[in-house]
């Protein structure tokens, strides 16, 4: 006689759950635990708030019975996908499972993948994705039978482009991505698409591909570690971030995701940092050398100037010349934009460029108002600068700061030159100077070179006549005759900047609203 009840398909259900948990099953679960890295489900337990992870898909996979109908194993689908909260605002959260197939997708893997992007735009929510695997096999490529064939092989004709949600994510919500393990081919490519990126210096390579495609294809023999380390992924600006080990890497996720709003239709979050808008840093009055050859560190006059303990840099090793990274002033969010002198003058390379344009982008896709603390030589000059194209990425930086649309604060601090300077101004820019400030149409060192080079090579001594001549020029760079011809809207005191910077926020921030909502960027060289 039949059952006249459903509790053998409701407990299947709940069994199938818990073998989904088991991930790729004990033995493998302890292997990747034995490379120092963590499971998918721990790394979601790291990153959100407690408990708050909801899954879907959890299902997804592929069953085995024995003869009577009686499950015997289940293998999930290699991604894993839900909701979850951070800071108790909900986010979408998935990645690959690393211990079935090393992160390959199978087929619910992949169906659950590409529908991540979809439900963050759906339902308008950041999107985070911890990445840990390849792309598809060349099995894969024969179709589902692999060498055998019979299969269907590719997409259908009728499928949507894999990568069109991935973009219109990106002109949504915000995106934070972590390469924890090795990671390559299509996953790779969804990583970098992304506003913040990090990875586990312990634990992670990205590539496009691995070492033994590398040597077949290029015969050039290299580790995961020499192709795609993180060392290697600082320096190119791939990843915005290396974090010592996963742990690390969520903590960041965490921060950047807490200077962000929920998506284009919202204004990021004011949080109370407790420190005072009045606050007058002493150290700002000298922080500037007179000496105009010798560099400061701009960091710690960032640090005086936002809100205490809150500047998070973004590409500190990529284009390092430039600075850029998200603050608060007074608790509201705002993109700090500077210039690192002891990185060829601060000058503006095609890789600094690079990093200031993607940045403008960014903070403009999201509507934060934007601080530049300027100390800009102009642009990198030379045959490496040349030959790298700054002249063409410069130009892109400059076009995105002059078509930004949430307000622009720009604090002259020390060098203002040449068409670079311009990275740093937006429309209508509240515009503050030092008396450290100096500005023009080319540095002084090469304006006199140009100027003055028959004079300088026809001295006794043309480096000290050459030195004389910088010495008596820059007597001339006073910014108060500027002041007088209102060429700025105050020359201040220093230690006045953090309290001018703060009114000012209190006067720009009910014009947000009426930003609100996608940005559409026009081409740009």
């Amino acid at each position: 006689m039949s059952s006249e009840n459903w509790d053998k398909e409701i407990a299947e259900i709940h069994q199938r759950r818990e073998m989904a948990k088991q991930h790729g099953g004990p033995e493998a679960v302890a292997r990747h635990h034995a490379k120092g890295r963590m499971t998918l489900r721990e790394r979601i337990d790291g990153l959100i708030d407690p408990g708050s992870f909801k899954e879907t898909g959890m299902g997804a996979g592929g069953a085995e019975k024995d003869e009577n109908g009686n499950l015997t194993g289940f293998t999930p689908g290699n991604f894993i996908l839900g909701f979850a909260q951070v800071d108790e605002r909900p986010i979408i959260v998935g990645g690959e499972d690393f211990t079935i197939g090393g992160g390959s997708p199978t087929v619910a893997g992949l169906r659950k993948s590409v529908y991540t992007e979809e439900l963050a735009c759906r339902y308008k929510v950041p999107l985070v994705r911890l990445h840990e695997g390849g792309g598809g096999s060349v099995l894969g490529a024969a179709g589902k039978k692999g060498r055998g064939g019979g299969g269907p092989v590719g997409d259908s004709a009728a499928s949507q482009p894999r990568f069109k949600s991935v973009g219109e994510a990106m002109a949504m919500v915000p995106v934070a991505s972590a390469a924890l393990g090795p990671v390559a081919g299509l996953p790779a490519a969804r990583l970098v698409a992304s506003h913040f990126v990090t990875m586990s210096r312990d634990t992670a390579q990205i590539l496009i591909a691995g070492p033994a495609v590398v040597k077949r294809a290029l015969g050039v023999d290299l580790t995961k570690e020499e192709l795609g380390g993180a060392d290697v992924h600082a320096a190119n600006g791939v990843v915005d971030a290396v974090a010592a080990d996963e742990a690390e890497a969520l903590i960041q996720i965490r921060q950047f995701l807490s200077y962000m709003p929920q998506n284009v239709w919202e204004l990021a979050p004011i949080v109370d940092s407790g420190d005072p808008p009045d606050r007058a840093e002493d150290k700002l009055a000298n922080i500037i050398p007179r000496n105009r050859r010798k560099a400061f560190d701009v960091r710690k006059l960032i640090d005086a100037v936002v809100d205490k303990g809150s500047f998070f840099e973004m590409g500190r090793k990529y284009g390092p010349g430039q600075v850029t990274g998200l603050a608060r002033m007074n608790g509201q969010s705002v993109g700090i934009l500077t210039n690192d002198g002891r990185f060829y003058a601060g000058a503006m390379t095609s890789e600094g460029a690079q990093k200031v344009r993607r940045f403008i982008e960014i903070c403009d896709t999201f509507h934060l108002p934007m601080i530049s603390l300027i100390d800009e030589p102009g642009f990198m000059i030379g045959p490496e600068a040349e030959s790298g194209g700054a002249i063409r990425y410069g130009t892109s930086a400059v076009l995105a700061a002059a078509n930004y649309s949430a307000p622009w604060a720009s604090v002259l601090v020390r060098k203002n030159y040449g068409v670079a300077a311009a990275a740093h101004y937006g429309p209508d820019a509240y515009v503050l100077a030092w008396p450290s400030a100096e500005m023009g149409a080319l540095p002084l060192e090469g304006g006199v070179a140009v100027a003055f080079g028959r004079e300088i090579a026809a001295a006794d001594d043309p480096e000290a006549r050459r030195r004389e001549l910088e010495d008596e020029l820059a007597a001339r760079l006073s910014p108060f005759p500027r002041s007088e011809s209102y060429s700025f809207h105050e020359l201040i005191d220093p230690r006045e900047t953090r309290p001018m910077l703060c009114e000012w926020i209190k006067l720009v921030q009910p014009l947000l609203p009426q930003l609100l909502g996608p940005r559409h960027f026009g081409i740009r060289p």
